[in-house]
Parts: structure tokens; sequence; C-alpha cells
């Protein structure tokens, strides 16, 4: 069965790179290109009778009003809904691409994500979205929710696109990062990728002789590989390399050893999200 790259937009700003950095990674994967867009469900509007049962016939006349508005608010919403998955699949195809499967639901974006969890290989979503600001300390509200959901990895996407030429994994030995080298050796995602490994921790034997086993595995596989082991703040130091080495596309995971393992607690995953400039795969 063929898999998918979900894309998950919403109109905003930051639609257009969501839809680029998707269709960059489903022709790297050979995958098919799905754009989800979830409509939230809207309530409908209450009119509380406060007088008795016969004078209840011009607040019914109100009441049907009322019924009337809230469903061509919802016809205008699912045109509005059509015309965003319309525009994001012109612009995938414009930029010369196969033109993408689009979804419209309605509900929660969380829920209707569980649905295709299944069905694809890589989420792809902004890191803010239509009802954030340009704090880019101000992560998304939906950002927390998908990582505790899926299971799948998610490209976290930030200002406009740049084709990845180089990938740098935050690595510090957890289960997590070793699924991240996996990941690196033999998804086609990163092919042609020049991949760099960066450990934060005391220069010690055993974390050295970690690092290398990993940058062997990625060299074995076939892939331009280098490691470094960094020691100081984590933030600080991954920030740091990250600008110096011009890396394109960061890769963490969600979960890792001691200060790494609460996500949205303090975890460097969450500082990296705030502070750092670049696209995102989280991992879990």
């Amino acid at each position: 069965m063929k898999t998918n790259v979900l894309a998950c937009i919403d109109g905003s700003k930051h639609t257009t790179t969501v839809c680029d950095y998707a269709a960059w990674a489903s022709s790297q994967l050979g995958a098919s290109l799905v754009l989800l867009h979830v409509l939230p469900k809207s309530e409908p509007t209450l009119l509380f009778s406060i007088s008795g049962a016969a004078s209840l016939t011009p607040q019914d006349n109100i009441t049907q009003e009322l019924v009337d508005l809230d469903t061509k608010r919802a016809a205008l919403a699912k045109e509005h809904s059509r015309q965003i998955l319309e525009l994001a699949s012109n612009h995938i195809q414009a930029a010369g691409y196969a033109a993408p499967r689009t979804i419209q639901r309605v509900g929660r974006l969380v829920h209707e994500i569980e649905q295709y969890d299944d069905y694809c290989q890589l989420l792809v979503m902004g890191r803010q979205g239509a009802n954030e600001d340009n704090d880019l300390s101000r992560l998304g509200s939906h950002v927390e929710q998908v990582i505790r959901t899926t299971d799948k990895p998610l490209l976290l996407t930030w200002d406009v696109f740049k084709t990845p030429k180089k990938v740098m994994l935050a690595f510090d030995g957890s289960a997590t990062s070793l699924k991240g080298v996996e990941m690196l050796a033999t998804s086609p995602l990163f092919k042609g990728l020049e991949c760099h490994l960066v450990m934060v921790a005391d220069a010690d034997p055993h974390n050295l002789e970690q690092l290398e086993v990993a940058r062997l595995q990625l060299e074995v596989a076939g892939l331009k590989a280098s490691a470094k082991l960094l020691q100081g703040e984590v933030k600080r130091n991954l920030l740091a390399y990250q600008e110096q080495q011009d890396i394109d596309l960061l890769v963490m995971g969600a979960y890792g050893h001691s200060r790494i393992r609460l996500w949205l607690l303090g975890s460097i995953t969450n500082l990296m999200l705030q502070e750092s400039t670049k696209p995102l795969l989280i991992l879990r």
C-alpha cells in the first residue's frame, strides 16, 4: 500500500510553507500527498425564553432566523474551507508536483488526525496557526496536542520554504535519538542530505563511542555524516551549531534522557521549538 504525507492546513499565512515542505517530503518519500483542512464544529445559537408560553410566537420567529443564520454561516465556512484546499492544491501543482488529495472535515484537528494516522508516514503542519501572532516563542495551541496524540514523525514548519540540504539530529543516546539515527539511515526523506549528529554531554568514552557508532551507521548507509560532541548548555550549543553550519532541518525526539524527558515542561525540544528559526522534525 502506498504511503501518504498528511499536511494539515488552516488558511493562515503559514499554509504555503506547510504545502511546500509537504510536497518536498512526499517527493522524497515517493508518497502521495494529502491536504487536510478541519473546520471547527459550530455551536447553534440559543435563545432562552423569559416569558410565558402564550407569548412565544415572536421569539419563535427570532429563533428560526437564528437557525437560518447558523445554516448560512456553516455553508460559508465550508465554502471557505473548499477554497483554502483548492488554492493550496493549485500552489503545489504550480510548483511542479502532482495534484494532492484534499480532505475537508468538521471537528477537532487532533481527532481527525487520529483517523488518518495509520495511513500516513509523516505529518506536516505549521508551528503556529491562524489564531497565533508573529511571536516565535508562542507555539500554536495545536502543537502539544498533536505531539501527544500521534506516533508518527511530525514536521513543524516555520517561515519560508528552503529545500533542505543539511539535517542535524540532536543525539542524546536515548531510544528516541537512536530511532532518529535509524530513520536518517533508512528513510528516503534524507537521501542526498548532509547529516550532522550533535551531542551535548560530558566528553567521556561512553558518549564518544555512542556518537561514533551512530555516525558510522549513517556512513554505512551511504550518507555524508559528521559527529560533534559539545559541552555546556544544551540549547545554546544546539542553536549555535545550527547557525554555524547553516542547518536546514532539525531532528529531535519529543522525549529523551533526564532534562529532555518532559514535553512542554522545560524540555530542550520545547526550547528549540521556541527559539530555532528552522523547521523541526519531531520523533516519538
